[in-house]
């Protein structure tokens, strides 16, 4: 049986987004492959972080994935900081990842953006501790998003790497399991960037623990434009508000997107 390996930040409300581009999937395959998930603290402290606040997250999000279906009696569900070997591999990693792979790293310049220099050397390596996470248990698969590909492809590269050096087939090169439908749910209030925990507009986004009223009141007041829906998803390309609706709806109702329009 293939073996899974996902993780999930701990950094506030889990939304809409967390559920349909992670979650739901999870508790599809947990049936059909041998599922580990994390919750991961770690990668969390990349950024300054308040303890109590950061206990009570991590507890929250554990709530929130297994209220979304994932059966803790069928998977394993842990925090990451549980598990010391994480950071000891990461170590380890370190000494045989290459710099020239890092600085490829597209996440790590949007993040940083032009302060580069006073970027924290976590956020940095970042990928290094997530090839760690995946290798530890010498997954198989990995369930991600398009931002994430090129982790992944890191991922491989030092398991590669690992298993040239010591001249042994050690660490298996995980596959990204790129999951087509609602991988990425835009913000309410503008359909360019993605929904998040973090934006400061609560209207951005739908949290798993809003209730009937405040969903249909976020939906009523989802930014739009003043067009009629088209009979087409290429005529959409120009009008992300309105195909981020499309998708919302699509992914909730099981139905393509095409069929929706």
């Amino acid at each position: 049986m293939k073996r899974i390996f996902s993780g999930i930040q701990p950094s506030g409300n889990l939304q809409l987004g967390n559920y349909l581009g992670a979650i739901r999937n999870w508790a599809k395959m947990q049936n059909d492959y041998e599922c580990i998930f994390c919750v991961v603290d770690l990668h969390a402290i990349t950024l300054p972080q308040d303890p109590l606040t950061m206990r009570n997250a991590t507890r929250e999000v554990a709530a929130g994935v297994i209220a979304g279906g994932v059966n803790p009696e069928t998977c394993i569900i842990f925090n990451q900081s549980q598990v010391p070997e994480h950071a000891e591999l990461a170590w380890l990693f370190n000494c045989v990842a290459r710099l020239g792979w890092l600085n490829r790293m597209t996440q790590f310049k949007e993040k940083a953006g032009k302060d580069r220099d006073g970027a924290f050397v976590g956020l940095y390596t970042y990928p290094v501790l997530q090839a760690a996470d995946i290798l530890a248990y010498k997954a198989t698969d990995v369930p991600v998003g398009e931002d994430q590909k090129q982790h992944i492809e890191l991922c491989r590269d030092i398991a590669q790497a690992f298993n040239s050096m010591f001249e042994i087939d050690f660490f298996p090169l995980p596959e990204a399991r790129i999951q087509k439908a609602a991988a990425r749910i835009m913000s309410l209030r503008d359909g360019r960037k993605k929904m998040s925990k973090s934006d400061p507009s609560d209207y951005s986004r739908i949290n798993m623990t809003d209730g009937p009223d405040a969903i249909a009141q976020k939906i009523k007041k989802a930014k739009t434009d003043p067009y009629p829906l088209p009979d087409s998803l290429d005529e959409l390309d120009k009008r992300p508000e309105a195909q981020n609706l499309i998708t919302i709806f699509a992914a909730l109702s099981q139905r393509s997107e095409e069929s929706v329009v």
